[in-house]
């Protein structure tokens, strides 16, 4: 029987993260590494986990912060984009950093005010083929090739979560916040919805369809949506809500606080089939190249 040959696995981890922060042993490491099946690979688990680290830096000094989201296609004499670039404006007055997707429509609107209230205009921007571009209105910015990872970082940037008119993307990341606040997996935050014209039709569907015919959400469910008709409104919203202390600390570090100690991590156990590997390296730093 011909002998397997050993295949070895070398993880390159950036500069400022030691082996010893990772949250995985050398042994899951390996199965890690050797999951090929469906096009997955080392290389692109090291890009996800770099487009995490370099995220989480990037956010992490936003201390007062809202999400803007909306849709890419607005035109500029809309009556959405006039509301986004008020409330862009209004918000950044009051020290809040104004993160959007970065790209055009109500994003571009809601950065262009903020602008021009001389505030922190911020753009998590998602690397597409085509539509998306970084809006001339964002002064900090970094890039994603994957949704998954942007999103993520959207969902932990801030304390208040503004949705505009949009389309598939925005409905998305909306009901992404949704899950998460309604399994707490981050603590209550405030979720607006602006516009009642295009809003409306959906809340009804929520309550009438979803909770009374289909309980398929609880009746205090129902409550972390709020719904207003525009700029002015939503203001006054947040601004009640600071009030009342409402809106503080970021949503993320306190359903951290509350998390039990994690358990292990339980990994796939192997399969015979597999080839033998040999110990994974961890090397920090950059690679020398000969």
């Amino acid at each position: 029987m011909k002998k397997q040959a050993q295949r070895q696995v070398c993880a390159v981890l950036p500069s400022q993260i030691h082996e010893d922060d990772l949250a995985w042993s050398n042994g899951q490491l390996e199965t890690i590494f050797n999951i090929r099946k469906g096009g997955f690979s080392s290389q692109r688990l090291i890009k996800i986990m770099n487009e995490f680290i370099n995220g989480y830096r990037f956010i992490r000094h936003y201390k007062k912060a809202v999400s803007v989201f909306g849709s890419a296609r607005t035109g500029f004499r809309d009556k959405v984009y006039q509301d986004a670039t008020r409330l862009g404006f209004e918000l950044a007055t009051a020290g809040y950093a104004v993160i959007t997707g970065g790209g055009p429509g109500v994003m571009e609107a809601a950065n262009a005010g903020a602008l021009k209230a001389g505030g922190e205009s911020v753009g998590l921007n998602i690397q597409l083929p085509e539509e998306q571009r970084i809006n001339k209105y964002v002064n900090e910015s970094t890039s994603f090739h994957y949704f998954f990872t942007r999103k993520v970082m959207l969902a932990s940037a801030s304390q208040v979560y503004v949705f505009f008119p949009g389309g598939y993307g925005t409905m998305d990341e909306l009901f992404e916040m949704l899950t998460l606040v309604q399994t707490k997996k981050v603590t209550p935050i405030l979720i607006v919805l602006i516009n009642k014209d295009f809003w409306g039709p959906l809340i009804k569907w929520i309550e009438g369809t979803m909770y009374k015919k289909g309980k398929a959400i609880s009746k205090s469910d129902l409550n972390l949506l709020k719904l207003v008709d525009g700029a002015d409104e939503a203001l006054a919203l947040i601004r009640k809500m600071e009030k009342q202390n409402k809106i503080g600390k970021h949503p993320r570090e306190l359903a951290d606080m509350q998390k039990p100690k994690r358990s292990a991590i339980k990994m796939p156990k192997k399969r015979k089939t597999n080839p033998v590997i040999a110990p994974v390296k961890i090397i920090s730093g950059r690679v020398k190249r000969r």
